[in-house]
């Protein structure tokens, strides 16, 4: 590497021009790059959803449901596959091995579906294969005065969304709440059966009423023509007076008029409204996206008379909260890492010198990360937040050596260089070290490889252009700013080299102490609750009114609407949203719900506190009986952070699935730190089922009949004022009890006949929800836990679960959030291996030995002490983001032991081992800790800034385990690691010692 050196001095002027083009390509790559929350990432699952109004859970079940896992069972790549049945919906999650073609496995997906015939009046299914790009990034709500009438909505549609869409940089813009124009026929059940007109005459009146046909080809007045017939219903008069029977039309018995239609209730601030989903278009900046977005509303709340465009939420408010956050925290980590180096030369030249490393590598770094396609997100600037302290490391080391070389000899450029390629085979092996421990990230599958990946990369970019200005631009500055200084000499510390002295001479003790403290460590972390990543957002909360699926809907947004009236009273609230329903948009995301759930997003006040808002919230729930209230805070990427441990239950008997499921609830409820287990079953509703006796008449009629005389049903289209309107026939029948169900009239062969005189009624309670697993039944038992207590818990609920007895034929899994850790876990651990394996390898090759590496190896067991011991310390729960630092801390502790140990080989060509190793620990004591004190601080930022990072990689508990770990292995490495080195040289060093006796006496 000393060529490197060498060929800077000797080009000086392209050198120059080098630095000048790397910083003016950093800056311009910084605002090029795309800015955004996260980086891209597939998640690998497709989501099918069906929605069929008036259809119960177990007809979904049987009629979509099952349909949909059939067609979709022999998909390439899938693992697992779970449904959910429900009220008026139909959910299928078909679950990829990481290695699948996402995009390949959607397509595949629709081309399986494309055969299924599902009932009428179900939706067409939506397939979705969700990304982190799709993410929307603005929430617009659109008021307009008089409400949400026709006239209003074709403003919307009209003149608001398409500026929306015009604006660059946007992908999709979806509108929901929309009420749609229909017509609706409310037939009186009397009327129709006075004249004895069948049912399915009405539902049938508007088949073959809008037609348009070629009948052929004639000669007409001696010219070739063409025949059509052509009719239409054009109007609502028209359609009343439509002929459904021998002298009756559709007006003598029923109600014919316009209306509006909605599908699911939106309302902000207490009124309906109009709420547009804004997505960006692939390599927009979510940022300027975001802007724009907000410029756009209030242009036009301006410019639209009676229209207020409100911004709800922006992602992108979020995305630059981030970024100024972290690069806040950058910033004052390069200035502690300037106050450490000032302090420890008090040279102002060599700080300034040392400090230029940061500007340029990150420079670099910013043009590299540009032209791999990596976005600037919350995880590259974590990734710059992390290395910052790192960035000056071989600076450091550079300029330390040259200026203790000053103290001792004359200023030259020969001296410069020298003292440079000292020290150059150390850096540049610790450099490659610490990116080696990387590398393996790109052995990991799926999306943890899609967020690790940016934050390996940007690191990587960090610290290779840290070490070529640290060979290159620090030698090139040293002999400018350094010529013709005179330095007082630096002597090394006696009293440490006298202790050092004594541990070598009883190195069984400082080694014995290590292994006592090292597994004492891992005893104590063992015992350690993992906790789940904290990424909660306080600024919004997320409020859910859940009741039983029994009850009627119209009661449930009534309800609705009284808790929207308070939380609208709440002086921290600055906006409340409420929603209800399902929706053909929504189910595009893959987003269904039961229809007896209301769920409120609040925007909280800056400053405000949100604890007070979620306080009165819960205490709300005595005003609300029946209803099931949750609230809490909510994060953009990860709604409100899962911390449940779920247990599967598997099998083809409902009845004995039932049965252990109880088992299992009575076995996990006791367990500490659970703090609510519900099951899939608790929910039921009534159900009342007609049993035709086929003797009588046709179960098919009856159920169509039953069908439209209960709900309403769409029965086709109209053109109307040049738009198509759908023509819904109304349910006629409202009936309130068991005998007015008795009592409803339907047509047979033998003319009007009561229910009851064709059917038996029976009256049964099944589940609200009906699940399945890979297509067969399952009961999911779901255990909300600790967040903090996570691993503990999660392990217990394991063992107590599977202690129990399972009957033939029922198979039991344990998942949820404490598996998924586990898995996450299991993958970093794999991945260090495979560092530590190429980080020994690396130093192989540069100390050209077994032994000495071997040697540098032990500082990670002493690095785990310190990382342990900080945990302790903070009473911060290990997470999968303190792993991660585990992870680093692989590459960053072992970069002062080759510090160290390359100095020793060095000085082995001329010295006994023993006094090798006291003077190398004694000479390289300075730079070591100025390393390790610079990156501490500028790891300080992150424990105690306050850094919104919306559940980034990039934590407290990250830098408290790098800091504690560095601190300890910093510590330890001048003590513990020339013993062990001696160690492994045992036998040559005692006949060193004992030779060098000899020649003394």
């Amino acid at each position: 590497m000393s060529r490197i050196t060498e060929w800077s001095f000797r080009n000086r002027a392209a050198m120059i021009i080098a630095v000048v083009m790397a910083l003016v390509a950093g800056v311009f790559s910084y605002f090029k790059l795309p800015m955004e929350f996260l980086p891209e990432a597939d998640n690998p699952m497709v989501t099918i959803t069906a929605i069929g109004p008036g259809y119960d859970a177990k007809s979904m079940e049987k009629l979509v449901t099952e349909p949909i896992e059939k067609a979709v069972s022999l998909v390439k790549g899938k693992t697992n596959t779970f449904s959910t049945s429900g009220n008026s919906f139909a959910k299928v999650d078909l679950y990829f091995d990481s290695k699948t073609d996402m995009k390949a496995a959607k397509e595949e997906v629709l081309e399986a579906l494309s055969g299924v015939q599902l009932p009428e009046r179900v939706s067409k299914p939506y397939v979705v294969q969700l990304n982190t790009s799709m993410i929307p990034i603005s929430w617009v709500s659109i008021a307009l005065d008089g409400g949400m009438t026709p006239a209003n909505i074709k403003i919307a549609e009209e003149q608001i969304v398409p500026e929306l869409q015009k604006i660059k940089g946007v992908g999709s813009v979806l509108l929901s709440g929309v009420a749609t124009p229909q017509i609706s026929v409310t037939v009186d059940p009397a009327k129709l059966g006075q004249t004895g007109i069948p049912f399915q005459a009405v539902m049938g009146i508007l088949q073959g009423r809008d037609v348009s046909a070629a009948v052929g080809e004639s000669v007409i007045g001696g010219a070739a023509s063409n025949l059509r017939v052509s009719s239409s219903v054009n109007s609502v008069e028209t359609l009343r007076k439509l002929p459904v029977g021998p002298g009756v039309t559709l007006g003598d018995i029923a109600q014919v008029s316009a209306t509006s239609g909605q599908e699911s209730v939106s309302r902000v601030g207490g009124k309906d409204v109009l709420v547009a989903t804004i997505s960006k278009g692939s390599n927009a900046n979510a940022v300027s996206v975001g802007r724009e977005v907000e410029e756009t509303a209030k242009r036009l709340s301006s410019e639209i008379k009676g229209a207020e465009v409100t911004v709800l939420s922006s992602t992108s408010e979020q995305i630059v909260t981030s970024v100024n956050s972290l690069l806040r925290e950058v910033l004052l980590g390069a200035l502690f890492a300037t106050i450490v180096i000032l302090v420890f030369l008090r040279n102002i030249r060599t700080t300034l010198i040392t400090i230029v490393s940061i500007p340029l590598s990150l420079a670099i770094t910013l043009y590299l990360l540009d032209l791999s396609g990596v976005t600037l997100n919350v995880i590259t600037l974590g990734g710059v937040a992390v290395a910052v302290g790192r960035l000056v490391d071989d600076s450091i080391v550079v300029i330390e050596n040259i200026y203790r070389r000053l103290q001792k000899e004359s200023f030259s450029r020969e001296l410069v260089i020298d003292a440079t390629k000292e020290v150059a085979t150390a850096i540049t092996s610790s450099t490659l070290t610490t990116v080696a421990v990387f590398l393996p990230m790109g052995l990991l599958r799926g999306s943890l490889q899609a967020f690790l990946l940016p934050f390996a990369l940007t690191v990587t970019y960090s610290l290779l252009a840290s070490l070529l200005v640290a060979l290159t631009v620090v030698p090139l500055l040293s002999a400018v700013l350094l010529r013709g200084t005179k330095m007082k000499e630096h002597t090394g510390s006696a009293r440490f080299s006298a202790f050092l002295r004594w541990n070598l001479k009883h190195k069984w003790v400082p080694l014995a102490i290590s292994a006592v403290l090292f597994f004492g460590s891992i005893g104590v972390y063992v015992s350690m609750p993992k906790g789940a990543i904290d990424s909660s957002n306080a600024s919004t909360l997320t409020v859910t009114m859940k009741y039983p699926e029994d009850v009627p809907q119209a009661e449930v947004l009534e309800n609705g609407k009284k808790l929207e009236a308070f939380l609208l009273q709440q002086p921290e609230a600055k906006w409340v949203y409420m929603s209800m329903g399902n929706s053909s948009d929504a189910a595009q995301y893959g987003e269904v719900v039961s229809p007896t759930l209301v769920s409120y997003l609040i925007e909280v006040e800056k400053g405000e506190n949100a604890e007070n808002i979620l306080n009165r919230v819960k205490e709300q729930r005595s005003q609300f009986p029946g209803a099931e209230i949750d609230a809490g805070a909510m994060d953009f990427m990860s709604g409100s952070g899962s911390t449940s441990v779920v247990v599967d239950l598997t099998g083809d008997r409902p009845e004995l699935l039932e049965q252990t499921a109880a088992q299992v609830v009575e076995a996990i409820k006791p367990i500490e730190g659970v703090r609510k287990v519900e099951t899939n079953l608790e929910q039921k509703k009534t159900v009342y089922d007609f049993e035709v006796n086929p003797l009588l008449a046709n179960g098919h009629e009856i159920a169509m009949q039953l069908q439209g005389m209960l709900n309403p049903i769409p029965i086709g289209q109209i053109s109307v004022d040049g738009e198509q309107t759908s023509v819904v026939l109304n349910a006629s029948a409202k009936p309130a009890s068991e005998s007015d169900l008795s009592a409803l009239t339907v047509m047979t062969a033998e003319g009007p006949k009561k229910v009851s005189e064709i059917a038996k009624l029976v009256k049964k309670q099944e589940p609200s929800l009906f699940y399945h697993k890979d297509g067969k039944p399952y009961v999911r038992i779901t255990a909300a836990v600790e967040p903090s207590q996570l691993s503990i818990v999660g392990d217990k609920i394991k063992t107590k679960a599977e202690e129990l007895a399972m009957p033939e034929g029922v198979t039991l899994n344990v998942g949820g959030a404490s598996a998924e850790q586990a898995e996450d876990l299991q993958a970093l651990g794999l991945t260090a291996i495979i560092s530590i394996g190429i980080v020994y390898l690396i130093m192989v090759i540069t100390f050209k030995t077994l032994r000495g590496p071997l040697a540098i190896l032990f500082s990670l067991p002493l690095a785990a002490i310190g990382a342990v011991v900080a945990l302790l310390v903070s009473g911060v729960s290990p997470d999968f983001t303190a792993m991660f630092g585990a992870l680093m801390l692989i590459g960053i502790v072992v970069t002062n032991a080759i510090v160290l140990i390359d100095r020793v080989r060095q000085n082995e060509q001329h010295m006994p081992i023993r006094e090798a190793l006291v003077e190398a620990a004694t000479t390289r004591m300075r730079p070591i800790l100025m390393t390790a004190i610079a990156t501490v601080c500028a790891m300080l930022p992150l424990i105690f800034g306050h850094t919104e990072n919306g559940g980034s990689i990039v934590s407290q508990s990250l830098a408290i385990v790098v800091i504690g770990g560095l601190t300890a292995a910093t510590l330890l490495t001048l003590i513990i690691v020339p013993c062990v080195y001696e160690l492994f040289y045992f036998r040559k060093s005692a006949r060193q010692r004992r030779y060098g006796l000899e020649q003394s006496a």
